[in-house]
């Protein structure tokens, strides 16, 4: 099971949006680098296929007992040195993560340029130390941890981070970061114990508005050779950052359940979750919903929900369109914190690129009872085993944006979802077997449309007996609401589906809910 310590383990990708120290005039180059040796995609791709046939060996560990006393204190007062940076003179000037006691295993970096990769060679010179009280000289042959890239020459915050295991995110439209994209996931909340594959090595190119970022992907299962081009802030996009991934992927084992295009989020509550709220805040997640488009071209949207015990719920499909983390409640009197600003954290969006053929999104959900936790992972796994000696091959785009690229204008979405009891308001005894639920939809066709009565609620329940279904325009707003009773016994989870409808014609996105009585 996963229960990943989000400020401790991320606490370097954190740190990307505060201030390093005073920044002085960048100073020529002052990284120092290795040899130059030809480099090359395919060359990669042969590495981890070669790679495959040997035994997997864990990383050396370097200094270990003093990275130990790194913890996330120590870790925030070390500053890497802004005059030290890759690429100063260039729009995307990149730095550099120090070990810390939750990011142990150093990644070799490189630079590349017209077809030469050149090796980053580490110094702890490259680190202001601060009152941590470290020692620079027991320091000296540590590696780096990972990268980011900056949001410009002499700016002090960045937009695009890598560092531990495979993971990396990127600050979105409205420069927070929130959830994390990783290059795998194997064996996510199954029977065995989950594995955590690690991009080992890193090759960086900037070229003109893209930066690529070649990766070499290895663990005890599997090995891969990863290419990553990062665009930020471009027109066509308003400012989102988009990236196209292409993976070969080579297998030493048998994997009983591979997570394709994984991401990794946190969940405490929201307003349809208002007894899971024991912090004063009315809100607390990085994202409120699972977003799917499927082969067929249904939208559907799955509010996230702190279950009880471990949930893997799946959505099967062929050819999917897409799929995605989202924060669509961007309201900042809903959440209340102007420290960590929930408000503007982004979605991650998964659009894929060829035929990837059958399988499922999955989406973990695990119980927590803090923010500290990234407890929800959603990913494609295919419909397929995976055997060792095996190969896959894909591509697909990341968007870290406010919403959903190119939702269609001709279909509502889901903007809220709300949980009560059941019955009329005011009713004297209120039926304690009954549950009400209260979703919200705006946009698409119901934007045009005046108060009426004759919009439909098309509701079903995997279990239980639905009554008292209506829609109204909530008054004053553009928003139309859809209200139904759940009549249940037992403790078990009920499946939900609900989507609006006029005549014969669909109005909405449909709206999925697992809930727990």
């Amino acid at each position: 099971m996963i229960e990943l310590d989000r400020r401790l383990l991320l606490a370097g990708l954190s740190a990307g949006l505060v201030p390093q120290s005073a920044l002085a005039a960048v100073a020529p180059p002052a990284i120092r680098l290795g040899p130059p040796h030809p480099f090359s995609f395919p060359s990669l791709v042969a590495r981890a296929q070669k790679n495959a046939t040997q035994p997997y060996k864990t990383p050396p560990q370097r200094a270990a007992e003093l990275i130990k006393t790194v913890d996330f204190d120590a870790a925030q007062k070390i500053k890497f040195k802004p005059d030290h940076v890759l690429w100063p003179e260039r729009p995307d000037p990149v730095s550099f993560f120090h070990l810390s006691r939750y990011s142990s295993d150093p990644v070799v970096l490189h630079t590349v340029d017209g077809g030469k990769a050149r090796e980053v060679l580490y110094g702890a010179d490259y680190f202001d130390y601060g009152a941590t009280g470290l020692d620079q000289k027991m320091l000296s042959d540590l590696g780096f941890s990972g990268f980011r890239v900056m949001d410009g020459p002499g700016k002090p915050t960045d937009w695009l981070a890598f560092q531990g295991a495979s993971y990396f995110r990127s600050s979105g439209q409205e420069a927070q970061y929130g959830a994390s994209a990783r290059g795998i996931a194997i064996n996510t909340a199954g029977a065995t114990a989950e594995e955590f594959p690690r991009f080992s090595e890193f090759w960086l190119e900037s070229s003109g508005p893209v930066i690529s970022i070649y990766a070499l992907l290895d663990g005890p299962s599997i090995t891969g050779a990863y290419k990553f081009d990062a665009l930020k802030n471009a027109s066509d996009n308003k400012g989102s950052v988009a990236m196209n991934v292409h993976c070969q992927l080579f297998f030493r084992a048998d994997i009983s359940r591979l997570g394709i295009a994984p991401l990794t989020s946190m969940y405490w509550y929201g307003e349809n979750e208002r007894r899971k709220a024991a912090d004063w805040r009315p809100e607390i997640h990085d994202n409120d919903g699972l977003a799917l488009w499927t082969g067929k071209g249904e939208r559907i949207w799955r509010p996230l929900a702190n279950p009880p015990q471990v949930m893997t719920n799946s959505f099967a499909d062929i050819n999917p369109k897409g799929f995605g983390l989202i924060q669509r409640d961007r309201d900042f009197a809903n959440y209340q914190d102007d420290g960590a600003f929930y408000d503007k954290r982004p979605g991650i969006w998964v659009e894929p690129r060829g035929d990837w053929g059958a399988g499922a999104v999955q989406l973990v959900e695990i119980p927590t009872d803090d923010e500290t936790h990234d407890n929800i992972v959603a990913y494609w796994r295919p419909d397929r085993d995976v055997h060792k000696g095996d190969s896959i091959s894909l591509d697909y785009r990341l968007y870290w944006q406010n919403s959903e690229p190119a939702y269609p204008k001709s279909i509502a979405k889901v903007v809220a979802t709300r949980l009560g009891r059941g019955g009329i308001p005011g009713q004297n005894p209120w039926p304690r077997d009954k549950h009400k639920f209260v979703v919200d939809f705006t946009g698409g066709p119901l934007m045009q449309m005046q108060q009426r009565y004759d919009v439909t609620p098309v509701v079903s329940a995997s279990r239980g007996v639905v009554d008292n279904a209506y829609v109204v325009k909530v008054v004053g707003t553009d928003r139309w609401r859809a209200l139904f009773d759940l009549k249940l016994e037992g403790n078990a989870p009920a499946d939900l589906r609900l989507f609006l409808r006029l005549d014969n014609k669909t109005l909405s996105e449909t709206w999925l809910y697992q809930y727990f009585p």
